[in-house]
C-alpha cells in the first residue's frame, strides 16, 4: 500500500478512527480553483466548499458522506455566452475492501452501484470533490430563454424538410380532419 499521501486532503485509512467518524472540509483557495477550472474546462469555478465525514461501515468497509456546493460558469451550448450554474448536492462513496473488479473482461457492464468503491491505502476527499463536480456540471449548460430553434433541410428547388414534417405522426391531424368531415358537405 502506498505511503505516499496523494492530496493534502487525503485521508490514511490504518489511522481513520473505528468507532468514530473523521470530519473534513475541503475549501480551496484561488490557486486552486483556478487549476480546477483549467481542468474541468470551465470559464469560472468560485464558491466551492466540500464538507463530510469518512465512517467505518462493518469491520473493513468505509463511508464517505458529504456536501459539495459551487459556483460554476460554462459557455451557453448554444450562443457561447456565460452561464452561471449553482450546485449544491449530496455525495456519498462506500469504500469495500472485498470489490470484486472485473476490468479485465472484455466486456465489463456499469455496476449498478455507482457509489461503490475499491478501498486502498487512501480515502481522498480532494479526488471524490473533483468527481463528484463533473458528475453535477450541466452537459449542455443554456442561456436564459435561448432556444435552439428548428432545422429545416432541403435541396434547392423543393419543398423544405421542416422538423414538423419529420415527426411520424405530423399528418395524421389533417386526416383526422378530412374523415371527420360531414359526408353531405
Amino acid at each position: 500500500m502506498s505511503k505516499t499521501q496523494p492530496s493534502r486532503s487525503a485521508l490514511r485509512v490504518a489511522d481513520l478512527a473505528q468507532n468514530t467518524g473523521t470530519t473534513f472540509e475541503i475549501v480551496p483557495d484561488k490557486t486552486a480553483l483556478s487549476a480546477m477550472a483549467e481542468l474541468l474546462e470551465l470559464t469560472g469555478l468560485r464558491k466551492v466548499r466540500f464538507s463530510g465525514e469518512v465512517r467505518a461501515q462493518g469491520k473493513e468497509d468505509w463511508l464517505l458522506t458529504g456536501t459539495l456546493g459551487a459556483t460554476v460558469t460554462q459557455p451557453c451550448a448554444v450562443t457561447l455566452a456565460p452561464v452561471v450554474t449553482r450546485i449544491d448536492t449530496p455525495v456519498r462513496r462506500v469504500y469495500l475492501r472485498d470489490y470484486a473488479d472485473d476490468s479485465d473482461a472484455p466486456e465489463v457492464e456499469m455496476p449498478e452501484d455507482d457509489e461503490v468503491e475499491q478501498l486502498g491505502a487512501w480515502i481522498d476527499p480532494d479526488a471524490v470533490l473533483i468527481e463528484a463536480l463533473i458528475l453535477a456540471l450541466p452537459d449542455y449548460p443554456r442561456a436564459p430563454d435561448v432556444s435552439l430553434g428548428e432545422t429545416v433541410l432541403t435541396e434547392p428547388g423543393k419543398a423544405p424538410l421542416t422538423d414538423e414534417a419529420v415527426r411520424p405522426f405530423a399528418g395524421l391531424a389533417d386526416l383526422k380532419k378530412k374523415l371527420g368531415k360531414d359526408p353531405e358537405e
